[in-house]
């Protein structure tokens, strides 16, 4: 397949205003007459909410509204689960949950009035650990659970908990019978911020005719304007959302977050209203990754051959699970405890629990770096055990073409082995290492091409001879405008300078994708690819007629229409399109697509890790990470090599110092000196390798998505290294210099 501007490495369209100061986000955002609002927070975790007086606050000079729960209807929201209320009602069950609101003229009036408010609360008592909330007399954090929208009654009755999942296969008792050696550990990981630049920001207008305007920091404005409408009882004709740049979003931009209080606050003051959340709000009340428990028993033949697995994984969901989409509200990634490898008796157990913490929700592929982590330190821990290298562990275990997955989805056109075999060449595996206690590890996963919803685009012509590409998709700062625009120039053969991309809104479709899954190059890109393919046919109907022939006679290629051969038989795309532009408004294409069934081939990311231990002081190096992806044709290189990179980091960041710390469930590492992620002094040498295939992905032009697979495997391959130079194994996340000191003194001691 000959690709002149698919596989082009293609700066992004909105590079230079970005790095210019001339995006606008919401945070930027200046209507006539607008306010800002600020929220109250809970002081407690636990507490009935006894009284709320605002009689002072709303004295204070510029303020124009105080609300609180009792002045709002019993609404809950959420994206699947609607549990949590707007503004507390009757108790709070999390530090930071939002007590009540204040619009006023500007922010320092909006916070003295805060200051003002008085709330008297009854404190109850409060459970932070999963397990102990899904014990037989652990107290319940939403006694009316079963009243709520969106939920399913689990199979059994545990408290606190809100979702229970299942999968097996084959008989487990059985395989373990078969197994030669049983093995069994317990991992943990934290709960993790996203920590993207823009914290969640939102404007809201009503207007005289209750017509509402909304501005946000939310990458799906279509669920959104669905969710308003359902949730709040409004009607959805009366709802715009507009478009606006995303500053990050990696999972955390996907709630509706303080939109419905700024909806009320505006519908009080009949002013708008914005709302920008501090970064300490983010940390104390954003939607941070779930912590998690995963317990994994594995049974196993001498010679390495996987009889058996049992998992549980319960994933730590905070106070609310509203920020998590799906008919079950909790975390596929638990369908990843059997890893990338054929075991043939299994069964997998998952569960969404409350506690009284932070409401946790999607973080850049939801659950899995959790899961992974536990299954590839387990692999090495099964390895060691049997006295075999790692690798060669795995390469007895992979899965092949028409395995069948938990979930029962099956893998098709299978390169794991391609790509564990392509990342261990590159590091040299098996070759001696150079310097002291330096190890390395592996991490291997994947993930299929995500689907859900349907994606819109339209494409016309203009009267400068080009056409326009219009899309109501937000940006969310992974360059997805330009690989829109680069599928549309390829199919019509002209330059990606003729492709001028316009950003539209909730009244330019009914409907249109949310970016998230690693959906939107796949669902977004077919929609423009159909678009362009019907826009170039209609083209060449209106070269026939300049070239005085047939539709069917005339071919398309490098921006020229042509009929047979000459120059006189021929005529530029420019030319062409001025002409079509110029008659009855010109032409307009408008297409939609839907995944009807999700594609059988995953992607698949093999990564090995090198690092090197102070004994001394438990420090951690991480000196070099190389990372292999099983990709298919890449749109842009640029954007593509970048995925990836930031994947990696986030993953480095996640395995060796991010957490969101609480100490009775507060937050306490309340800002991004506190909350440590990765700057450019921690980052390791990084080497990609892709493993080209043949073509079979089910993206256009046979793409493959990229976003999420880098941040999976990381935390495993560093654990790994870790316990490979030193010889010490950290069950829990992240890997720090004081639990390897700790750990490392222990192994002396046992000495």
């Amino acid at each position: 397949m000959e690709l002149n501007v698919v596989g082009r490495p293609m700066g992004r369209i909105e590079g230079a205003e970005k790095v210019g100061g001339k995006t606008i986000y919401t945070a930027d955002v200046q209507l006539p007459r607008m306010i800002w609002g600020k929220s109250l927070r809970s002081p407690l975790a636990h507490a009935r909410i006894l009284r709320v007086d605002a009689t002072k606050a709303r004295k204070v000079k510029g303020v124009l509204a105080v609300i609180t729960g009792e002045d709002l209807p019993p609404f809950r929201v959420g994206l699947s689960l609607q549990d949590i209320p707007i503004l507390a009602q009757g108790k709070v069950r999390f530090v930071g949950e939002k007590v009540a609101a204040v619009a006023a003229e500007e922010p320092d009036a909006a916070e003295e009035a805060l200051s003002l408010i008085q709330v008297d609360y009854e404190e109850l008592p409060s459970v932070f650990d999963p397990k102990k909330a899904m014990e037989p007399n652990a107290i319940l954090i939403h006694e009316e659970l079963s009243s709520y929208k969106g939920h399913h009654q689990t199979p059994e009755n545990i408290p606190n908990v809100f979702a229970l999942q299942a999968w097996s296969a084959g008989d487990l008792s059985s395989g373990f019978k078969e197994a030669d050696v049983v093995l069994e550990h317990t991992f943990c990981t934290q709960p993790a911020h996203q920590a993207y630049i823009e914290p969640h920001s939102a404007v809201v207008a009503v207007d005289d005719s209750e017509r509402i305007e909304v501005w946000a920091s939310c990458k799906s404005p279509f669920r959104l304007k669905e969710h308003l409408s359902q949730q709040l009882n409004i009607p959805k004709e009366r709802i715009r959302v507009h478009i606006i740049a995303v500053g990050g979003d990696f999972g955390g931009k996907g709630s509706s977050m303080d939109i419905p209080v700024c909806y009320y606050l505006a519908r009080v003051t009949r002013c708008p209203v914005k709302m920008v959340m501090t970064y300490a709000e983010e940390l104390m009340a954003g939607d941070p990754r779930h912590p998690s428990i995963v317990k994994l028993k594995t049974g196993v033949k001498r010679d390495g051959r996987v009889t058996a697995r049992e998992a549980e994984v319960i994933f730590d969901s905070g106070a609310y699970a509203a920020f998590k989409p799906g008919e079950v509200p909790n975390l596929g990634g638990a369908t990843h405890a059997t890893g990338v490898y054929r075991i043939p008796n299994y069964a997998i157990r998952s569960y969404g629990v409350y506690t009284n913490s932070v409401p946790c929700g999607y973080y850049r592929a939801p659950g899995q770096p959790q899961v992974v982590f536990a299954v590839e330190s387990h692999m090495d821990l099964i390895a060691r055990e049997l006295g075999m290298d790692p690798l060669e562990l795995r390469l007895r275990n992979l899965l092949g073409d028409g395995d069948v997955l938990p979930g029962g989805r099956s893998v098709d056109k299978v390169r794991v082995r391609e790509t564990l075999e392509a990342v261990t060449r590159a590091v040299g595996w098996g070759r001696p290492k150079f310097g002291k206690k330096v190890g390395r590890g592996i991490g291997v996963s994947f993930r299929h091409v995500g689907g859900g919803g349907e994606a819109a685009a339209e494409i016309s012509t203009l009267p400068e001879g080009k056409v326009m590409l219009l899309s109501a998709v937000p940006d969310i700062g992974t360059g997805t405008h330009t690989v829109l625009k680069q599928i549309a120039a390829e199919v019509l053969t002209i330059s990606p300078d003729d492709v001028q991309v316009v950003i539209g809104d909730t009244e330019s479709f009914e409907v249109d994708a949310a970016p998230g899954g690693s959906k939107i190059t796949n669902m977004s890109g077919h929609a423009v690819v159909a678009a362009a393919e019907e826009m170039r046919e209609k083209l060449k109907s209106v070269a026939a007629s300049l070239l005085g022939c047939r539709a069917d006679e005339v071919k398309l290629n490098h921006g020229r229409f042509s009929v047979g051969k000459g120059s006189k038989s021929a005529v530029s795309f420019a030319e062409v399109a001025r002409h079509a532009a110029g008659k009855n408004g010109g032409l307009r294409v408008r297409k939609n697509y839907k995944v009807k069934v999700r594609s059988a081939v995953a992607g698949f990311v093999a990564q090995v890790a090198e690092v090197e231990v102070d004994k001394e002081t438990g420090v951690l190096n991480v000196r070099r990470i190389v990372t292999a992806h099983d990709v298919g044709t890449i749109i842009n290189p640029l954007g593509h090599q970048g995925q990836i990179e930031g994947g990696v980091v986030q993953g480095l960041g996640y395995a060796t110092m991010e957490e969101v710390a609480t100490e009775n469930g507060k937050v306490v590492t309340l800002n991004l000196g506190d909350y440590r992620i990765p700057c450019v002094k921690d980052i390791p040498a990084l080497k990609t390798v892709l493993v080209k295939d043949d073509l079979s992905g089910p993206g256009p032009f046979s793409a493959k998505h990229i976003g999420e697979n880098g941040i999976v495997a990381t935390a495993a391959a560093i654990a790994n290294a870790l316990d490979d130079a030193v010889g010490v194994r950290i069950f829990d996340l992240p890997l720090t210099a004081e639990k390897i000191y700790f750990a490392l003194k222990d192994v002396r001691r046992e000495a």
